[in-house]
C-alpha cells in the first residue's frame, strides 16, 4: 500500500512538474506575441479581436464600444489624476507612460490573468481613449468593462 501511494505521490508531482514548465515555456511568448500589437498608431488605439473579452473607445462595434472619458482639466492634470487612479486599481500596475499614453497590467485575483489597460490622450480633445483587453480567453464576464467603468466613475468623483 505504502510503495502504490509513494508511486501515486511521484506521478502526481511529475505531472504539475510539467504543468509549471509548459506554462513558463508558452505564456511569455504568449505574452511577447500579443503585447506588440499594443500602443497608438495613426492616433488610434488597436481594435479589439473578436472575443468577447475587450473594450475600446475609438472604431468599434457595438459589442466591443465603450465611450472615451472626457476630461475639462488641462491635459497634464488629467494625466497625473488617472495615474493617482490606476496606483489604488487592485492588482493593477503602469508599465509604460509618455505624455499622451498609458498601459497599464491589470492581474485577475485567483488565476493572475493580465489584462493590457491602454489610455489615450489625443491632441486638441479632452477625452481619454481607452482600450482593455484580456490577453487570453474568449470570454472576461465583463471584467474589463467594468474596470473601465469604475476607473470612469474615480475620476468623474475627483471632477476631472
Amino acid at each position: 500500500m505504502f510503495r502504490l501511494l509513494t508511486e501515486f505521490a511521484q506521478r502526481l508531482l511529475c505531472g504539475i512538474a510539467l504543468v509549471i514548465l509548459t506554462t513558463l515555456i508558452i505564456l511569455p511568448g504568449t505574452s511577447w506575441a500579443y503585447a506588440s500589437g499594443l500602443g497608438v498608431a495613426n492616433g488610434h488605439l488597436s481594435a479589439c479581436p473578436a472575443s468577447n473579452n475587450c473594450v475600446v473607445s475609438q472604431d468599434a462595434d457595438s459589442k466591443h464600444a465603450i465611450d472615451p472619458i472626457a476630461y475639462h482639466v488641462d491635459r497634464n492634470t488629467a494625466r497625473e489624476t488617472l495615474l493617482k487612479v490606476l496606483s489604488v486599481v487592485p492588482r493593477t500596475e503602469v508599465i509604460e507612460q509618455t505624455d499622451n499614453y498609458i498601459h497599464a497590467l491589470s492581474k485577475s485575483r485567483i488565476f493572475k490573468f493580465v489584462d493590457d489597460v491602454e489610455f489615450y490622450f489625443p491632441p486638441n480633445e479632452s477625452v481619454i481613449h481607452l482600450r482593455s483587453a484580456s490577453r487570453v480567453g474568449e470570454s472576461d464576464l465583463g471584467v474589463n468593462r467594468r474596470r473601465i467603468e469604475q476607473i470612469r466613475l474615480a475620476l468623474l468623483d475627483l471632477n476631472i
